[in-house]
């Protein structure tokens, strides 16, 4: 069995510091140090909140994989098996929080507790009271954790509370809704048969197939959850391994075209030209000047 890394901040030991209880950064800061991807890990004394205001990605909790729609707020308990994928655009923050200092403790026997207790990603509904009030709210957090102010923490801790329990009751809401959780788990195995087999180029009726679905049933959930289509979601995830393998690495973009599983290097050059605007050359090109 793979040994899961146990991590104080991705490796940092900021929780030995004196007086430390809370950090917060913004998630490219950090992800993009990673090439976007963070690998399957644990906190053993920190719980976290991450908040997802654009972009697009997954959040793996042991062997599940979730597809992440902003608006979103994605919450981890200590020992929880967790791990990233982001897209280049992504933008949101990070908070670390030691679990210590949570008001209501991961596994009590309250509800929030019980809630708090495993992996949770959670969409903030469009136009919704409370998901707007959840978004502000976070960002009244960053702001204050940034300004470093010192005193009492009181203010950060009412924010936390706040976040966490309309979190709770937004989720909560969802899976009273008929058919939105059942949805998001057959998204949630789309995405994963999708990270199975994208190299082999299978066509929506396929994933459509495995997921007992007709392919027009499946393009109506995926449009619901993600406001694209399958073939969409097929090919933005070719479209992400082609730009992470041209911007980490040096090998001829034929190569990565037949990583990908292109035999034709023009193929792959048309495909790329059409999804993006540009050639991989151009892109990979426009990338270096950025550096």
């Amino acid at each position: 069995m793979r040994s899961i890394p146990t991590y104080d901040l991705y490796g940092e030991k900021a929780g030995d510091s004196p007086g430390f209880w809370l950090h917060c950064e913004t998630i490219p800061s950090r992800s993009r140090l990673h090439h976007w991807e963070i690998g399957l890990h644990r906190h053993e004394q920190f719980f976290q909140i991450l908040y997802i205001e654009t972009g697009s990605g997954d959040a793996i909790f042991g062997d599940e994989i979730h597809a992440i729609v902003p608006p979103a707020v994605i919450t981890v308990p200590p020992f929880a098996r967790h791990g990233f994928r982001f897209s280049k655009d992504i933008d949101g923050y990070v908070f670390t929080i030691l679990a210590s200092h949570l008001k209501t403790m991961p596994g009590d026997h309250s509800q929030l507790g019980e809630w708090l207790a495993t992996p949770q990603l959670t969409a903030l509904p469009q136009g919704d009271e409370d998901g707007l009030y959840t978004a502000t709210t976070l960002h009244r957090l960053a702001a204050e954790t940034a300004a470093r102010r010192t005193g009492p923490a009181d203010l950060c801790e009412a924010y936390l509370t706040v976040v966490l329990r309309l979190t709770a009751r937004i989720s909560a809401g969802r899976d009273d809704e008929d058919g939105t959780t059942e949805n998001e788990r057959r998204l949630t195995r789309l995405t994963g048969l999708i990270h199975q087999h994208f190299r082999s180029h299978k066509p929506s009726t396929f994933y459509a197939s495995e997921l007992g679905l007709s392919p027009t049933h499946l393009n109506r959930i995926v449009k619901q959850c993600t406001g694209r289509n399958t073939q969409m979601l097929i090919n933005g995830k070719l479209i992400d391994e082609a730009q992470r393998e041209l911007l980490f690495t040096q090998i001829p973009v034929q190569e990565v075209g037949y990583r990908l599983g292109f035999s034709d290097p023009a193929y792959f050059s048309r495909f790329f030209l059409t999804q993006t605007g540009v050639s991989p050359r151009q892109w990979r090109l426009a990338q270096d000047r950025k550096r």
